[in-house]
């Protein structure tokens, strides 16, 4: 019997270490990517994208892994912006203590939507996320810290450590690359841990989770905290980037587009969110300055992604015929 166990078992070991070799070989071709990338990209637009890229993983966190729709993400994504441009140029802040600020807000922030989202599910629970988003947008549009509608501008970059001067593109790209990489071992990390199970089968049968005796208020809040947070510390980061931060971060726009670029990517899956970040930011990067209009093209290529990659674009990739020889599972 135990022979019989053993044969059937093998396949599914050999699937997993042909999965761990795939993701090793993704996961250094990616890295050496990311490093020679300032030598052919504009550097700016390489941090804009990875700013993204990180907030559609911290969105993904908690649709993808916990099963919970948001439309109030920008609140913590503008909310880090607006705290970590506040500390680095009105308290004098240097920039990794203006950014730990931004993400320490943003988590406060998602504790106190949290406490009153997590008490609903489905629509209701993505209303009353957009209502207290929108809450936000106007406390930023009349606080006095936020300057309105100008926004806080002119936020210095400063020293990275107090010697790493950040005013240069190279130094910033690289701060921003390390930042992205911490965070994005954080979110492996986190959605690997037995804490992430438990978020998985509370997405799959919540109430099968209740009957397990898991408190599942408690597991939603901790994934929601957890998402804010790392929505904030790309935030943070943007503001440093860009030296700004304004209404348009914690305008609902702002989390209407990052759902879309989780879902062109995919759902569920750790890369997928990185890959509809860049589709959508190098769209918007190459097209502005052309007579197609951005938005209506982003939402074309939307609807064929809805209508033809269901589970989107690195979804399907994992559930092709490719993707299984690979070993990649999408896991929904």
């Amino acid at each position: 019997m135990s022979e019989m166990t053993q044969t059937a078992a093998k396949p599914r070991i050999e699937r997993a270490a042909t999965a761990s070799r795939t993701y090793t070989i993704f996961v250094i071709i990616g890295l050496a990517a990311l490093i020679l990338a300032p030598m052919f990209f504009y550097p700016i637009f390489l941090m804009k994208l990875l700013c993204f890229a990180l907030f559609a993983c911290a969105f993904n966190l908690l649709l993808g892994y916990t099963g919970l729709l948001s439309f109030g993400h920008a609140t913590f994504f503008g909310g880090a912006a607006y705290f970590t441009a506040h500390a680095v140029k009105e308290w004098g802040f240097p920039p990794e203590l203006g950014i730990l600020t931004g993400v320490v807000g943003a988590a406060l922030l998602g504790l106190i939507m949290g406490f009153f989202a997590i008490r609903r599910q489905g629509i209701y629970f993505a209303m009353i996320t957009l209502a207290l988003s929108q809450m936000f947008f106007f406390f930023c549009l009349q606080a006095e810290f936020t300057q309105g509608e100008d926004g806080i501008q002119s936020v210095p970059r400063g020293h990275l450590f107090g010697f790493i001067d950040l005013n240069s593109s190279t130094n910033m790209y690289y701060f921003v690359l390390g930042v992205f990489l911490i965070g994005m071992v954080i979110i492996w990390r986190f959605i690997n841990s037995p804490f992430g199970m438990i978020l998985r089968s509370i997405r799959e049968n919540e109430p099968r989770a209740i009957s397990l005796g898991y408190s599942v208020a408690r597991y939603k809040l901790g994934a929601f905290v957890m998402s804010a947070a790392l929505a904030g510390l790309a935030g943070g980061l943007k503001s440093q980037v860009f030296q700004f931060a304004t209404l348009t971060d914690v305008a609902w726009q702002m989390s209407g587009e990052v759902i879309l670029m989780t879902l062109l990517g995919g759902i569920g899956t750790l890369i997928g969110p990185i890959f509809g970040a860049g589709l959508v930011v190098t769209l918007q990067n190459y097209l502005a300055t052309s007579q197609f209009p951005v938005t209506i093209v982003t939402g074309v290529i939307f609807m064929v992604c809805v209508l033809v990659f269901r589970r989107g674009i690195i979804g399907e990739f994992y559930a092709s015929r490719l993707g299984r020889k690979l070993g990649f599972e999408h896991r929904r």
